[in-house]
């Protein structure tokens, strides 16, 4: 039975997990690892994960603490970008693509913050406790963040985050 319910969870939950771990690393293969990690985890503690309020934030704190673990130990490698992407006339997979380059440069927390409010569409409450933050922390970092994007994305793409969620 339990095994047959975590079974329901993963189907329903992989995709976006792994779509939000690919936002957060830039890498499909490690995003998947990732993604393999955190069900693993959720696996080993489903008895209790189940009975929990919130099963899918249990999922996304796992995976983002997975990120963390994975970034400290690949911190010889670099992450982010060395410049600005360009600006041109592109196509929407291309700017797709200018999109997430930007929002790799921001650091580790931020890009959680990032994705977790914007592409999870999470509460800024649910958002603080998956990273583990205070309410203050996230807004001010949301803030400061797509600021951010602003300026590498420049004055043609700002729209894209022309007004901040509250």
């Amino acid at each position: 039975m339990a095994d047959e319910d975590f079974v329901e969870f993963a189907q329903a939950t992989v995709a976006r997990l792994r779509d939000a771990a690919f936002l957060m690393c830039r890498d499909w293969h490690l995003a998947q690892d990732l993604t393999q990690t955190t069900l693993a985890k959720v696996y080993a503690n489903w008895r209790r994960v189940r009975r929990a309020d919130d099963p899918h934030a249990y999922a996304r704190k796992i995976l983002l603490r997975c990120m963390i673990d994975q970034q400290r130990r690949r911190s010889s490698r670099e992450l982010a970008m060395s410049a600005p992407p360009e600006r041109s006339e592109e196509h929407p997979a291309e700017l797709r693509m200018t999109l997430l380059d930007a929002v790799a440069t921001l650091p580790l927390r931020d890009r959680a913050i990032i994705v977790l409010r914007y592409w999870d569409d999470l509460s800024v409450e649910t958002t603080a406790e998956v990273v583990g933050v205070s309410i203050a922390v996230v807004k001010s970092q949301s803030m400061r963040s797509l600021n951010r994007l602003r300026e590498l994305l420049g004055e043609t793409r700002s729209e894209l985050f022309a007004e901040e969620r509250h």
